[in-house]
């Protein structure tokens, strides 16, 4: 493995050695459009200024604005208009062979005379959405270090969010369980976007999103409007943009991880597309190292995006992502390593055509949406007999109506109704096992089924002078499970204490779904009912200055009928869903126990939250630190904390822009060791002592360095990124190793370097 990452170093240094040292001052162009944050209208005359320069631009009948002849650099640029609360957005890159996109969302407000001065705003609120919500944008995520550029990986930075293993998008939100998450993809909701993704969950190793193609994402980890439903802890929206309608253009990367080749252009003067393909290279280390299986993956993106009319907008959507997984089980070394391993081939699609149309006063938004997932699971024992085996896949096929209206100046309705028809075929088969804990545990049970989900959903926002209140009522069907409906009331508030000081609270009622892969594991378990949460936030916001905030937030999680074992009277399912699970997890994650809904739970916490944005002042930064507390109780009555507990998170991250070709930044990462049950000195576990012991709290810092090149038709970026740079491994949970009779303690690779280099033409 060493070998190959110094030929693969050797390759890139001889390669940016024959560049020049320095390239000639080049310029690009930002292009962009402005429109009300509520009624999606284009806004006419916005006044567009590039902060510390004499550049700007105002908005066409369209409300478009182009500013040419910017010298390459990352800028700030401010939008404002007489009426609106202006907007500032931070880490523009202006380069030489695309034009940078930016599109402002403005709010109204009761301004109106001429010459009043207006703040910019580097962290807009826009009534009505979402508390305890965080924005950010592509080149916030792409130049994190340590992130591999993956939009969820990203957002584990940002506070309350737990990560279970190092290398794994597993995230644990204000104490929920990975499958509470929700991911919207182009307002198609998908189960989930990683590669060698966890059934029933929401996590894996690495996300499937390009990131070249998001032009942000917003993340919620409470007080989420009625708008989504179906997910008790977060929302994770990405959006990605339209391709570029100058020309045609692409980029080829090769990363930690992958290669791949992006494509873009227009296709007439009202229609632009963007296609991407990558595949890992994983399978090649992995085989150059040794080990005795080897992961490969494909994925592939592609949108079409239509202006039919001056108030019509259509696009199209497809992605498709492919894992396999091959084992090399010739010594008996790698057959006992392999006999540990849960292993997974899995192929996923998303499909979608979405048609918004701006109307009087606001707009609607109709979204066909498709899902597919097909999963092939397996473990085999030593001799290669199989223990487990899992074949199924979830085919959901949705449709999405939204409407926004603006009533007036101060109030703001939205309405809307989705339905969902799931084909679920499963085929799940596990011999007879005995857990740690000594129970016994055998599935033969093949299902193919259809259910039907729906819901219906109306939200009010109203502002009266320095108060926003929003009210929401959410309605949800789903016919696979005991009490079929359920109604979720929900409530928030923001009032701004001074022009610098809000305060905000949230209450509300959330419900979640059993997951598929439960319903078919055991008959029992169609009778589970949703599962519930009642949550409670309050917290405050500061700007320090107009660049930086710090905000500091509580919440309390009661969740209720969790669906809890029978036959393991320990297991509640909130403790499951993380790691590629397999034997060593007593396979608890696919829900084959008889499962009742009478596990309970609460979460609660604190989270202080500090950023700096990038602005006249080169430096960007955030850190947060919080305290959370989870506790679970199963059929036993005895609450015992949840598996993911993680009681301390400190993030601490920044980086500074020296000139328009390097920038450098670092990011420390601290966590308390979550909980897990100690072995007897014969492997056995005692489920009195489940959750009991904890691992050692882990601690990283990673630094990257980035270096562009820009030339007239082309622009080379590189950048080179350490994980865990001072060495210390990631302590995990321990394991016994039947074969040596020892318990053995686990830790992730130690340090970590990658390079990586892309060429944009």
């Amino acid at each position: 493995m060493q070998r190959v990452f110094s030929l693969f170093i050797v390759v890139v240094t001889v390669f940016i050695g024959q560049l020049p040292a320095q390239e000639t001052q080049r310029t690009g162009s930002i292009t962009g459009t402005v429109i009300n944050a509520v009624t999606r209208e284009p806004l006419i005359g916005t006044n567009i200024v590039i902060l510390d320069t004499t550049l700007g631009a105002a908005t066409d009948r369209e409300g478009r604005f182009t500013v040419e002849n910017i010298p390459v650099g990352t800028y700030v640029l401010r939008a404002s208009m007489i009426g609106f609360s202006s907007s500032t957005q931070t880490d523009v890159v202006v380069s030489t062979v695309r034009p940078a996109e930016v599109r402002f969302s403005l709010t109204e407000t009761n301004v109106e005379i001429e010459g009043v001065t207006i703040t910019a705003d580097f962290f807009q609120k826009i009534p009505g959405k979402s508390l305890s919500t965080q924005t950010q944008s592509n080149e916030e995520i792409r130049r994190l270090p340590g992130g591999f550029e993956d939009v969820v990986r990203a957002i584990s930075i940002l506070p309350g969010v737990a990560q279970v293993q190092a290398g794994r998008n597993d995230l644990i939100v204000r104490g929920g369980a990975p499958s509470e998450n929700l991911f919207i993809v182009e307002g198609i909701e998908v189960p989930n976007i990683n590669h060698f993704g966890t059934q029933g969950s929401t996590g894996g190793p690495q996300s499937f999103i390009n990131l070249d193609f998001v032009s942000g994402t917003s993340f919620s980890t409470g007080g989420f409007g009625v708008q989504y439903g179906d997910r008790l802890s977060s929302v994770l929206q990405i959006d990605l943009r339209d391709g570029r309608k100058d020309r045609f253009g692409g980029k080829g990367t090769i990363s930690a991880s992958q290669f791949g080749l992006n494509l873009e252009g227009p296709l007439n003067d009202d229609a632009s597309f963007i296609f991407s393909a990558r595949r890992s290279y994983l399978d090649f280390i992995f085989r150059a190292a040794g080990f005795g299986f080897v992961p490969e993956y494909w994925d592939f993106l592609g949108k079409v995006s239509y202006r039919i009319s001056n108030n019509d907008r259509i696009s199209v959507l497809g992605i498709g992502a492919f894992n396999n997984v091959r084992l090399f089980n010739d010594t008996e070394e790698r057959r006992f390593d392999n006999s540990r391993i849960l292993y997974s081939n899995q192929d996923q699609f998303i499909g979608g055509v979405s048609w918004q149309r701006l109307i009087p006063s606001g707009y609607m938004t109709v979204t066909l949406g498709q899902t597919y997932v097909d999963y092939a699971y397996r473990q085999d024992d030593i001799n290669l007999e199989t223990i487990f085996r899992n074949t199924s896949y979830e085919y959901e096929s949705s449709m999405r109506a939204d409407l926004v209206l603006q009533l007036d100046r101060n109030t703001e309705i939205n309405v809307g109704t989705q339905g969902r028809v799931a084909h679920i075929q499963s085929d799940l088969f596990l011999r007879s096992f005995e857990t740690g804990f000594g129970e016994d545990l055998s599935v033969d049970e093949v299902m193919s089924t259809t259910g039907y989900k729906s819901s219906l959903y109306a939200q009010l926002t109203r502002r009266f002078g320095d108060l926003n209140l929003t009210g929401g009522l959410r309605l949800d069907y789903f016919d696979m499970i005991k009490k079929p409906f359920v109604f979720s009331p929900r409530l928030s508030l923001n009032y701004s204490i001074t022009e610098k000081t809000d305060f905000n609270a949230a209450v509300g009622r959330y419900y979640q779904a059993p997951s598929y892969i439960w319903l078919a594991a055991h008959p029992d378990n169609r009778r589970l009912r949703y599962i519930g949460v009642d949550q409670y936030i309050l917290g405050i916001d500061h700007l320090l200055r107009e660049d930086t905030r710090i905000s500091l937030e509580g919440y309390y999680k009661n969740y209720f009928d969790y669906p809890a074992s029978k036959s393991r009277d320990y297991l509640v399912m909130a403790n499951t869903g993380a790691g590629f699970g397999g034997s060593e997890e007593g396979f608890a994650s696919f829900g084959i126990d008889p499962l009742v809904g009478e596990g309970s739970g609460r979460a609660y916490g604190v989270e202080l939250f500090l950023q700096k944005k990038l602005s006249s002042v080169p430096f960007y930064g955030t850190f947060s630190i919080s305290y959370n507390n989870s506790w679970y109780t199963a059929l036993d009555g005895i609450s015992r904390p949840g598996t993911f507990d993680q009681r301390w998170l400190m993030n601490l991250g920044g980086g500074y822009i020296f000139n328009d070709r390097w920038e450098i930044s670092a990011r420390f990462r601290l966590a308390t060791g979550r909980p897990y049950t100690p072995f007897n000195q014969d492997g056995t576990q005692d489920p009195v002592l489940y959750n009991s012991a904890r691992i050692p709290a882990n601690h990283s810092l990673d630094v990257r360095a980035d270096r562009r090149w820009s030339f007239d038709s082309y622009v080379i970026i590189t950048y080179v990124d350490i994980q865990n740079i001072y060495n210390r491994r990631f302590r995990d949970v321990p394991r016994y190793d039947r074969r040596s009779g020892m318990i053995e303690k686990t830790s992730s690779i130690g340090i970590l370097p990658s390079i990586g280099i892309s060429v944009e033409f």
